[in-house]
């Protein structure tokens, strides 16, 4: 069996069109590198797969739980987030199937779980076109919103951002506020630094390739600073 034989036996989806599935694994950076082949890479179907990802996420979380908008909202961010669909990939082993640039290829751990991730979202487009709605709603039923009580369970579904900003209310009478501290990368490719700050003093800074993803990690270093706080003054 060929490597995509073997992960569409393991998916239990057998393609029409194999291109389809091939096309899921290609990153922009490989066709740089060997631009005569003709091929397309994912990003495309990477914007499709998102969102029939998003509309089977809400539609269960609407289907089968009674919670106001804001609990849904945090755990479909939850099940949706890069760190939750690298995690995905990496139990499908799907890593061995891309197609990289030798630079990306050897790039650091955040830039290999967003590629992983958008290649959970390319393969979901990918079985939307060629198998219909059904067929992608099982594969994210089986593999992602499966991953949901371990979610509720461990508490990672919370918000850091809106958490700080509770803790920080009710703990200092303020709302933090968040400042970018560095840009560094190319547009297409930018790293934001912010820190978020309590009246003048900064309890936390995180990096992410977006504002609000710099400010959500910014957001969980400083919740981190304050429970070690709490735990080394109650000793």
């Amino acid at each position: 069996m060929t490597p995509l034989e073997i992960f569409q036996h393991r998916l239990g989806i057998e393609f029409k069109d194999i291109k389809l599935l091939e096309r899921a694994f290609i990153h922009r950076s490989y066709l740089n590198e060997h631009p005569k082949l003709g091929l397309e890479h994912n990003e495309r179907l990477e914007f499709l797969g998102d969102a029939v990802l998003e509309l089977v996420v809400t539609d269960y979380l609407y289907r089968n739980y009674p919670n106001p908008e804001g609990d849904l909202t945090n755990w479909r961010s939850a099940l949706v987030k890069t760190e939750s669909l690298a995690a995905v990939a990496e139990k499908l082993e799907i890593s061995q199937y891309f197609k990289l640039s030798r630079g990306e290829a050897k790039g650091n751990s955040r830039s290999h779980a967003l590629i992983s991730a958008n290649a959970v979202e390319a393969v979901i487009g990918a079985i939307y076109l060629d198998q219909g709605y059904d067929a992608a709603g099982k594969f994210i039923t089986d593999h992602i919103v499966s991953r949901l009580p371990e979610i509720l369970e461990s508490g990672t579904w919370l918000d850091p951002k809106s958490k700080f900003q509770e803790t920080a209310q009710d703990q200092y009478g303020l709302t933090p506020n968040y400042r970018v501290m560095d840009e560094s990368g190319p547009d297409h490719d930018k790293v934001f630094t912010i820190g978020v700050f309590v009246g003048d003093k900064l309890f936390g800074k995180g990096s992410g390739s977006s504002k609000q993803a710099a400010q959500q990690e910014a957001a969980a270093h400083a919740l981190a600073k304050l429970a070690k706080h709490k735990e080394a003054t109650a000793k």
